[in-house]
């Protein structure tokens, strides 16, 4: 059940579906990211639909998903209150979300490295590389004599760091980035990572997949969550 004040409900699609609560996110235990909120709570809700509430024609368009944000929170919401505001939509039962079951979200602070699956990567190696070497001139990493793995030192652990659960920081694609190169959607809102292991399915989006939720930097300042991409992917 997430957060929904008093005079509040539950996020619909245009069908008059209600979507489920993904994720929340108590803002305030946000400390170390300049431009991520001080305060409030954030959420991500979707559908539990077969496709997660991910619409194919266009990934920022907010029916099937919705980013809410509270800025204040009433604590005299109860539980039994909001679970009052529940009601079937003929999903339930039939599909089940990525997330199975509920956990708690912890924060600690790190240092990204920007991976080969994020799509201003390669413009931007191209640039560095070209200014180290200034014999031979590559417009794309299919230019190169060797190939970026071999080139570039610890490559494949900055790949895997991509992964994982994270605010902030660098994407990671099982796929490709569905953004523009030139992308104006350039903070990581929130990325979910599958977990698994040991029988143990925590969290499962497809085949292994993993999801990511994209906003413009300045927009996120403005407290602006209406222009949102929602995008997960999967072997």
């Amino acid at each position: 059940m997430g957060y929904v004040p008093h005079d509040g409900t539950i996020p619909e699609d245009k069908k008059g579906r209600q979507l489920r609560l993904l994720a929340q996110i108590v803002c305030s235990q946000v400390t170390d990211i300049e431009d991520f909120p001080k305060s409030g709570l954030l959420q991500f809700w979707i559908l539990n639909d077969d496709v997660y509430g991910m619409s194919f024609d266009d990934i920022t368009c907010q029916d099937t998903f919705r980013i809410v944000y509270h800025k204040d929170i009433d604590n005299t919401v109860t539980e039994e209150e909001v679970k009052a505001k529940f009601k079937e939509n003929g999903l339930d039962g039939e599909y089940s979300m990525p997330v199975n079951g509920e956990f708690g979200l912890k924060f600690t602070s790190s240092t990204d490295v920007m991976s080969e699956s994020d799509v201003r990567f390669e413009k931007m190696f191209c640039e560095y590389y070209n200014a180290a070497q200034s014999k031979k001139k590559i417009n794309s990493l299919m230019d190169m004599d060797i190939a970026p793995a071999d080139e570039i030192e610890a490559y494949e652990q900055n790949y895997q760091n991509a992964y994982g659960h994270k605010i902030g920081g660098y994407p990671a694609f099982t796929q490709w980035d569905p953004r523009k190169e030139d992308t104006k959607y350039d903070f990581l809102l929130l990325q979910l990572d599958s977990e698994f292991g040991n029988g143990d399915e925590k969290i499962m989006w497809g085949d292994a997949g993993i999801c990511g939720f994209f906003i413009n930097r300045q927009k996120l300042k403005n407290l602006d969550f209406d222009d949102v991409i929602y995008n997960w992917d999967c072997c």
